[in-house]
């Protein structure tokens, strides 16, 4: 009989106390000061928390910044007490430019109980939802970006990234960044996580994420209409549909962010979702009717964004681009041997857009092997100005003296750069080690307390 007297569900569970510590790995300035971020150098792998298990990470917190510099600021970056500056650069003071694509150049990688490749391994931003490096903000149970007002709909906008995915780690959880870009980045972040002393049940399956790209899915009629008739043919096995995940063990998935690149300018949604589950042959276990429909949807997309289900990006907001969530949090695909979670590409894969997703499940140890493609093919395809380059004219003395001297102030400000960004580096090297034995301090701590 069950114990009506421990009320379940997320918020029923706050009723009870159970024995647990709650601590966090985190960007702090271990100096006491203010400068609460880590540099990320180029080619660099950092691990943000190394934690000694039982335990879950609870929440994780993000927000990051990618600044270019094409010319010299008239500050010197070592009295700087903020990452960037926001002076407009119309002023003269400083020239900075968000590198429009460095959401896609980090990757993210979380690893449970010292598995030699991850578990999770998506682009930073793609992980959280803001997909194609293009900002959009939206709020679900389990993410949530908040995308700074001013840059909404921008590529590299401003935002602040939010998940609530519970995350178990039998011996040890560790979550690392790896800055794939050629210039370095600033990272600030919380990693929340409640550690305790019973072994985890057998019965555990572990958080996964990964991230697919089709660049772009090869369709058979992209320059016929959408529910044209010409398209209407049958697809009696779902081999040529985009895949979202496929994986085999035994676990649930819990859903998806999809980011449509949609060319044709008619409609991009009108394929079904097919998700096969075990031993399915044909029709799947489970088999839709549409995108908008999948996604919670109905007659396209409605610019909303709820708990399970929702619109990021609109199409009608930035042309050609559309990006959606489905989780299923209340209602898991469960499988026992394998999962295949596809969706047509238009009905019967005619159109040839570019999608990208990450796909979320809980599955048993082993994780399968997860590999992203490098970041030249990660990138994501951004509407390109004409820009017109015309040769210098033949310079005057006076011409001639401002361009050196705006040469040599760049040689400077970049010297006085690159010799702060090194003892940053060197600092964040102590941070690193500093964040993994404060863990290990907690988990000393917790586990010499009584029962």
């Amino acid at each position: 009989m069950t114990d009506s007297t421990r009320p379940g569900g997320m918020l029923g569970d706050l009723t009870r106390a159970r024995s647990a510590r709650t601590a966090r790995a985190s960007s702090f300035d271990q100096t006491g000061r203010n400068r609460d971020n880590w540099i990320i150098m180029p080619g660099e792998e950092r691990t943000l928390a190394d934690i000694e298990g039982p335990g879950f990470i609870t929440h994780i917190w993000m927000t990051q910044s990618c600044r270019i510099q094409p010319g010299p600021g008239q500050i010197d970056p070592s009295v700087v007490g903020v990452p960037m500056l926001e002076i407009h650069n119309a002023l003269g003071v400083s020239w900075e430019v968000v590198d429009p694509d460095y959401y896609r150049k980090v990757v993210l990688k979380m690893y449970w109980d010292d598995q030699e490749t991850p578990s999770v391994v998506a682009p930073l931003g793609d992980f959280f939802g803001l997909m194609n490096s293009l900002s959009g903000s939206f709020d679900s149970l389990p993410l949530s970006v908040s995308a700074k007002e001013a840059e909404l709909h921008s590529f590299g906008g401003s935002a602040a990234f939010n998940s609530y995915f519970r995350m178990p780690f039998g011996t040890r959880a560790r979550i690392v960044v790896e800055n794939q870009n050629d210039i370095p980045y600033l990272q600030y972040f919380y990693i929340d996580y409640e550690l305790v002393k019973e072994p985890l049940p057998e019965e555990t399956v572990y958080f996964h994420a990964h991230w697919r790209r089709a660049l772009p899915n090869a369709g058979w009629g992209p320059d016929l209409q959408s529910n044209s008739i010409e398209t209407t043919v049958a697809n009696l096995d779902g081999a040529d549909n985009y895949v979202a995940l496929e994986t085999e063990g035994r676990g649930h998935y819990v859903g998806c962010t999809l980011a449509v690149r949609h060319f044709q300018g008619s409609w991009w949604g009108e394929g079904d979702d097919m998700i096969f589950i075990d031993d399915d042959t044909w029709p799947p276990s489970l088999h839709g009717t549409g995108m908008e429909d999948y996604f919670g949807h109905a007659w396209g997309m409605q610019h909303n964004a709820y708990l399970f289900n929702g619109t990021i990006v609109h199409e009608e907001n930035v042309p050609g681009f559309h990006h959606s969530y489905r989780f299923h949090m209340a209602d898991p695909i469960r499988f026992e041997k394998r999962i295949k979670v596809t969706f047509e590409h238009g009905h019967g894969n005619h159109l040839s857009d570019e999608w990208s997703s990450t796909a979320y499940w809980y599955q048993t140890l082993p994780s399968p092997v997860l590999e992203i493609p490098p970041v030249d093919q990660r990138l994501p395809l951004r509407p390109v100005d004409r820009v017109i380059e015309v040769a210098l004219p033949e310079l005057t003395d006076e011409q001639r003296a401002a361009r050196d001297a705006a040469d040599e102030r760049m040689r400077t400000f970049t010297e006085r750069r690159d010799r702060m960004r090194a003892e940053r580096r060197s600092q964040i090297d102590e941070w690193e080690q500093g964040n993994a034995d404060i863990a290990r301090d907690v988990r000393a701590r917790f586990d010499a307390t009584g029962e």
